[in-house]
């Protein structure tokens, strides 16, 4: 997947090139910030990484710039501070539970770029994403949990597709002509399930050996808010008669 992500970002690259466009690529990375809901329920946010590179057309004023990302972003959620009572009346405290979905993501939009200080932007952006689930940590929890794992999402679950859109703004600073600085802020909700696993009965209850119960059905659905910062480098082209 990701030989596939660096395909398309060189493809648009080629398109550009071919087309005799200036353009302008770069790397950012950063803070990602996971929520996730579980049959509608917020859990804890998860508290990651992401990174990306990018590439975007250079139009010749402020009009609407066209650009492709792609990268690996860990989305997800946590569990923390859960209680467990003994019935000798003694409490456990477990440390935090993560549960981490390694995702590439491949997004193209647009940003609507605006002068910002004597030389900087400030810009809006929209984009289309799909997602494909390179790997998580659910099988951590299939032993040694003190819950049983069918109470925890199976890997069995996982949609390896998904998609959503990208929505975010941010600043750029140039340093010279050719090489600047870039920060954004966005948020990425999915519009389809990272998870959904159907009613289950007849399942050894954890807690009560010997009893049956029925878990029920989960759809879990991800959000991510993602702070990054990077640098853009500037690919000019320039016509002489």
């Amino acid at each position: 997947m990701i030989k596939k992500i660096l395909f398309i970002v060189s493809l648009t690259c080629s398109v550009f090139v071919l087309n005799a466009q200036s353009f302008a690529w770069g790397i950012k990375g950063g803070l990602l910030v996971g929520l996730q809901k579980w049959e509608g329920i917020q859990r804890d946010p998860l508290i990651k990484y992401q990174g990306s590179m990018f590439i975007e057309s250079v139009p010749e004023d402020n009009s609407f710039a066209l650009y492709a990302q792609g990268g690996l972003h860990l989305k997800g959620s946590a569990l923390r501070n859960q209680r467990y009572f003994f019935p000798n009346g003694d409490i456990f405290t477990p440390p935090t539970t993560q549960f981490i979905f390694r995702n590439a993501s491949v997004v193209l939009g647009a940003k609507q770029k605006f002068d910002f200080g004597a030389t900087g932007k400030k810009f809006y952006s929209f984009g289309v994403r799909a997602d494909y689930t390179i790997s998580t940590n659910l099988d951590d929890f299939r032993n040694g949990t003190i819950v049983a794992p069918l109470t925890f999402p199976d890997n069995f679950f996982v949609r390896k597709f998904n998609y959503g859109v990208s929505l975010g703004g941010g600043l750029e600073f140039p340093f010279n002509e050719l090489v600047g600085a870039i920060v954004d802020l966005t948020i990425n909700p999915d519009f389809s399930f990272q998870y959904q696993q159907p009613a289950l009965g007849n399942v050894a209850s954890p807690s009560v050996p010997g009893q049956i119960i029925s878990i029920p059905e989960r759809k879990i659905v991800n959000v991510t808010l993602e702070l990054s910062v990077g640098f853009r480098f500037l690919r000019k082209v320039e016509y002489i008669d």
